[in-house]
């Protein structure tokens, strides 16, 4: 069975957003480049954990090989929506990271879910060079989006992540659950509406 690779290397923007309320919200990566423009659906909780596993990825490239990284972002420059058609690809299944030492560049790539698959994942060696990553896979024959980022755009991927994640429903004070507009059934009291 052939894959298809949509690789950006790299690409005009790649960002992290969503379509829908929130509560209803889907989220998606997307790319755009040369013309293209990829759209691939994940969960919100492989969206955070990009954003996590991209910050330790620089921190320990920085720490191992002595990368210079650009100051934290505290705003991001690209708060502009998905842009349009927002077309599924594929649903990611895997998220793989690495950091390619010779270019000092970010490789991220989301392969899609295989048939059986039912698990989030987010794997890949963390500071290795990727020219080998393709060797012993598993999922070789799923499709796949892999972009390449320097430092400084996984900082603005990064920060924007976080707030697209942060910006749904706000959690409720005891229970920590998402606050839906009507209220909702909190364990804390005993099932009574708030």
């Amino acid at each position: 069975m052939t894959h298809q690779v949509h690789a950006f290397e790299p690409p005009e923007r790649f960002v992290a957003g969503t379509v829908g309320p929130p509560g209803e919200r889907t989220f998606f990566l997307q790319a755009r480049g040369g013309g293209r423009l990829v759209s691939v659906a994940l969960e919100k909780v492989q969206v955070s954990l990009l954003a996590e596993k991209l910050e330790e990825l620089l921190t320990e490239a920085q720490r191992r090989f002595g990368v210079q990284l650009p100051e934290a972002v505290t705003s991001v420059g690209d708060n502009d929506p998905l842009d349009t058609p927002v077309d599924e690809e594929f649903r990611v299944g895997t998220l793989g990271l690495a950091f390619d030492v010779d270019t000092a560049t970010v490789v991220i790539e989301a392969i899609a879910a295989g048939e059986a698959e039912t698990e989030v994942e987010l794997g890949g060696d963390e500071d290795e060079d990727d020219d080998d990553e393709d060797d012993e896979e598993p999922d070789e024959d799923l499709d796949r989006l892999r972009v390449r980022l320097t430092p400084e755009a996984t900082r603005e991927f990064i920060e924007r992540a976080r707030r697209v994640v942060n910006a749904g429903r706000p959690p409720c004070p005891l229970c920590g659950q998402p606050l839906d507009p009507a209220g909702h059934l909190c364990p804390r009291h005993n099932g009574y509406h708030r």
